[in-house]
């Protein structure tokens, strides 16, 4: 692995069941780890964050968006994947809501068409119950906390 910080945007894209999308993406790794992620991926030179979202939501799921609104949450994390290009990360995280869909893969990446192994939409009881690995560890509070239907907090 090369050091570096990469930048990225994903996106918390619920149905109006209260489902999430997740990928189940190889990880960039030797000992060929899969784990669960939302839609998102890398902000490209020139791009800000609000720009790679919204192009990595179609790329990712044929979905066009104008706008994804304000970020819900960012965090900063070390990379411990050992084929990775980069040791630490920036991700900001956005949310928006969608009738339930079929993501295409029409747009993907060459790598994205190898890397990218399964989609489901997940219920908060689904992640929260699974033995699967998922990414980041924050994701089942961060989707309970941006459900389309969640109730009011004080």
């Amino acid at each position: 692995m090369t050091g570096g910080l990469r930048l990225t945007s994903r996106i918390l894209l619920f149905d109006r069941d209260d489902r999430i999308l997740l990928f189940l993406t190889k990880a960039p790794d030797t000992s060929g780890a899969a784990r669960w992620l939302t839609p998102g991926g890398g902000v490209d030179p020139g791009e800000n964050h609000d720009q790679a979202a919204v192009r990595e939501l179609f790329e990712e799921t044929g979905l066009k968006v104008d706008d994804l609104g304000t970020p819900v949450w960012e965090h900063d994390f070390d990379v411990m994947w050992d084929a990775a290009d980069h040791s630490t990360g920036h991700a900001v995280f956005y949310r928006h809501i969608v009738d339930a869909f079929e993501p295409s893969d029409a747009h993907w990446t060459d790598d994205e068409k190898v890397d990218v192994l399964a989609h489901r939409w997940w219920t908060a009881d689904d992640l929260i119950g699974t033995d699967e690995p998922y990414e980041p560890a924050e994701l089942p509070e961060l989707v309970l906390r941006n459900l389309p239907h969640a109730p009011a907090q004080e």
